[in-house]
Order: structure tokens, then C-alpha cells, then sequence
């Protein structure tokens, strides 16, 4: 399940990436759509990455997690 949501993620990233230097390079505004693709996945890797590092902080300060 991991695999799929990197690949998923990373597919959107590289498209994303790609079509804002497309429109850069043609000096053309970005179509709507991919200016809110961009933020989601900059908000999703902000979010993803301040829950990480506060598990991490967590688990290194000796808490337990029990499910």
C-alpha cells in the first residue's frame, strides 16, 4: 500500500514540477488546476512531515504507542 501512495504521490509531484516549468519557459500563467495541485501537495508534505517528526520526537523521549 506504501508503494502505491509514493508512486501516486510521486507521479503528481513530477507532472506538477513539469507543467510549472512548461509554462515558465513559455511564459505562460499557470492553469488554475495546477497552482491548487501544487499547494495540496506542498501542504500534504508539510503536514506529513510535521507528523513524522513529532512521532519521532515522541518515540525518542521514551513514549510508547499502543494500538
Amino acid at each position: 500500500m506504501f508503494e502505491f501512495a509514493a508512486f501516486t504521490y510521486g507521479v503528481l509531484a513530477s507532472f506538477v514540477l513539469a507543467s510549472i516549468s512548461n509554462n515558465k519557459r513559455a511564459e505562460r500563467a499557470n492553469p488554475r488546476i495546477v497552482t491548487l495541485f501544487g499547494w495540496g501537495l506542498m501542504a500534504f508534505s508539510l503536514t506529513l512531515s510535521l507528523l513524522l517528526s513529532g512521532w519521532v520526537a515522541y518515540q525518542a523521549i521514551g513514549g510508547s504507542f499502543a494500538l
